[in-house]
């Protein structure tokens, strides 16, 4: 456990990509394979279960230093992190000496020379599994067997809020170089999830096999980029592949000997949510892997549904028939990266294209009208100059889509987010003025600041309806500007919540508009976000609702 927490320190303590990898490094190479595996799966966030709630680890801190929770409350909007309250808090008891001393308590006794493996396996969950008094003795015996600078990183683990600033592609990369093996190998193994063991730790690190086993396992998701203007226009527009960026959610649909599966970018297997898609992976050649769209198309429409119809699917483990009869769900198919057991994505773009096309004519063929319309294939379009980029971009809303796709024909299929071969060129976004009505604190770094803001409209009788929160947008100067302006223009408190006077308007800018009947002004916007502070504006300027109506009726 001590090597773990010093990697904590480390990593937490710079901002150094290049100092990070190596510590990463440092670590994988010397810890042993169990600790190693514990690490590994807290790093990547797929080990972050709440063994005990923060309000559980206050309420035992309280009872252990008799201090009053107002001041726990102060604390905590100070620093923003319950797990660190605590562990400050605790240091401040009347007798605590800044040494850790024994435990005698056999749940509560802890060392950090103990593996971290033993920790996680053993000694944190015998804590949770406690009850009452008997749990809260246990908890401040641990608490007190341990240094001051290691409470922290015990009460992140027992509260699941473990996170440090790394990437999950850096963590990659440095358990593959650390292993001498090639990144895009490992980032495969540890699709569809890892659960921490030596044995499982030994597997992932082990030398590339020919005959490696796939199961069920998805291939890492290739991720496109932003494209900024003018960006290609040292290329040839006819290199370039083009089709609708769908507004689903990104999945992989396979069929393999071991059965079918389907995937969703955040590695989750969702296929009790989709039936009718594992039925049609069914009917897919054995050996077969699709990357696509998951999303609601109905089978006589030209184009899909809005998002809001598939988050109806969405967590749904037992979907009922008149719900997919009403939301069917789709799968719109944009690369092959397997066929016939074979991996194709290191053959061009343009190669997987073909196959996928003669892929799903046979498919066509074989199933007639019955179901044809489950799987889609996602239509591509040419270029003949950049300037008409734009205007074909525009089409997308009449699509239901959020924008185009760039990918270059000759590009294989690569892992995570590499720069160069793939874009998403996104529609400008829906935008309105508003004004600013509530604010409250953030947290983590952001606990003492005002970041987080619900802004109004006018409705038709002249008041302020609210409309909208937004939590990002504005530089840190302008926070810390807002935040003394909301300060000093405060009229009433909620809890944590300040209601200000109605001075400031900002332009909000967002993906969707719908009604909403959870609202009270009777709309939902998707990813709503602050695109400037119009300080140029009076509030009497700010849109009102009959404005958003009128973004919503032009949407298709």
């Amino acid at each position: 456990m001590e090597a773990f927490a010093a990697l904590f320190r480390q990593l937490d303590g710079t901002g150094s990509t290049s100092a990070k990898l190596e510590a990463l490094q440092t670590y994988f190479r010397s810890a042993a394979p169990a600790d190693a595996a514990w690490a590994l799966a807290l790093l990547l966030g797929k080990r972050r279960r709440r063994l005990i709630t923060g309000r559980r680890l206050r309420e035992i801190c309280l009872a252990g230093t008799e201090l009053p929770e107002w001041l726990f409350e102060a604390c905590h909007a100070q620093v923003g992190d319950s797990a660190e309250t605590v562990a400050l808090l605790w240091q401040q008891r009347a007798d605590a000496t800044g040494e850790p001393s024994p435990s005698t308590d056999n749940a509560g006794s802890a060392s950090f020379e103990d593996p971290l493996a033993l920790w996680m396996d053993e000694r944190l969950p015998q804590l949770a599994a406690l009850q009452g008094e008997e749990q809260a003795e246990a908890v401040r015996a641990c608490w007190r067997s341990l240094p001051a600078d290691q409470l922290l990183l015990v009460n992140k683990l027992l509260s699941g809020g473990f996170r440090v600033g790394v990437s999950t592609g850096l963590v990659t990369r440095a358990l593959a170089q650390s292993a001498d093996l090639d990144e895009a190998l490992v980032a495969h193994r540890l699709m569809g999830g890892f659960t921490p063991s030596a044995a499982a730790f030994a597997e992932l690190i082990a030398a590339a096999a020919q005959d490696e086993s796939l199961s069920a396992r998805p291939y890492p998701f290739f991720l496109a980029s932003p494209l900024e203007p003018g960006q290609l226009e040292h290329t040839p527009p006819e290199g370039w592949q083009l089709e609708w960026k769908w507004d689903g959610i990104r999945g992989q649909l396979i069929h393999r000997a071991g059965g079918c599966s389907l995937w969703s970018r955040g590695e989750e297997l969702i296929n009790e949510a989709f039936p009718e898609l594992i039925a049609l992976a069914e009917q897919l050649p054995q050996g077969t892997a699709l990357d696509g769209e998951v999303i609601v198309w109905h089978g006589d429409a030209n184009t899909p549904e809005a998002f809001a119809s598939l988050q109806r699917r969405l967590g749904r483990k037992a979907p009922s028939r008149s719900l997919q009869r009403d939301y069917p769900a789709a799968f719109v198919a944009y690369d092959l990266l397997e066929h016939q057991g074979t991996d194709l994505r290191q053959q061009p773009l343009q190669h997987r294209r073909e196959q996928l096309e003669v892929l799903y004519l046979n498919w066509q063929e074989a199933q007639g009208s019955e179901g044809v319309n489950r799987l889609r294939l996602s239509s591509t379009q040419t270029l003949q100059h950049w300037g008409d980029l734009d205007d074909l971009r525009d089409q997308a809303r009449g699509q239901r889509a959020e924008g185009l796709m760039l990918k270059a024909l000759d590009s294989p299929y690569l892992v995570g987010r590499k720069r160069g071969s793939w874009w998403k060129h996104k529609l400008e976004p829906l935008r309105l003025d508003a004004v600013l009505l509530y604010a409250q604190a953030g947290s983590g770094k952001r606990a003492n600041l005002y970041t987080d803001y619900s802004f109004g409209l006018w409705n038709g009788e002249g008041e302020l309806v609210t409309f909208a929160k937004a939590y990002s947008g504005l530089d840190n100067a302008e926070i810390r500007e807002l935040d003394r302006w909301i300060r000093a223009h405060t009229t009433e408190r909620f809890g944590p919540v300040r209601a200000v006077e109605p001075m400031q308007v900002f332009e909000l800018a967002f993906e969707g508009i719908q009604p909403s009947k959870r609202h009270k002004c009777g709309f939902a916007v998707r990813f709503p976000r602050i695109s400037r502070w119009r300080t140029d504006k009076p509030t009497s300027e700010a849109d009102s609702l009959a404005s958003a109506m009128a973004l919503m009726e032009q949407q298709p």
